[in-house]
């Protein structure tokens, strides 16, 4: 399986702060599959999508994985970008992600954090 990952950070793209997720999910995925690529974009609804669509699309990635951005502050865009490209919700995936979240913070249930389907490839 091929994955690609995508951070989305603004202070990370522009190298104000390290990104730690990125990184920690790629070795937790590795057993999955290959990471054919990782990306830090800006939090930009365009650039966002636009990089899913190119991992899919363009490099043929079984699994997109993204992370930040699915919060409250006008910023946190990336929910909005998945639905923008992706074809089929998959409500379960987000669903499971707060559920295992919470267990750790309550803050968890604020996340947005969507999953669904373009083409072949599943989105997270």
């Amino acid at each position: 399986m091929k994955i690609g990952i995508i951070t989305v950070s603004d202070r990370s793209f522009k190298k104000q702060r390290e990104d730690l997720s990125g990184p920690l999910i790629k070795k937790m995925v590795s057993n999955l599959g290959e990471v054919v690529d990782y990306r830090i974009v800006p939090d930009d609804r365009l650039i966002i999508s636009r990089t899913i669509r190119e991992l899919i699309d363009e490099i043929k990635v079984d699994l997109v994985l993204t992370t930040g951005g699915t919060g409250l502050s006008s910023r946190d865009v990336t929910p909005e970008a998945t639905e923008d490209v992706i074809e089929k919700t998959l409500p379960g995936f987000g669903e499971i992600i707060r559920v295992k979240g919470f267990e750790k913070t309550p803050h968890a249930l604020l996340s947005r954090a969507i999953a669904g389907v373009r083409k072949k490839s599943l989105v997270i």
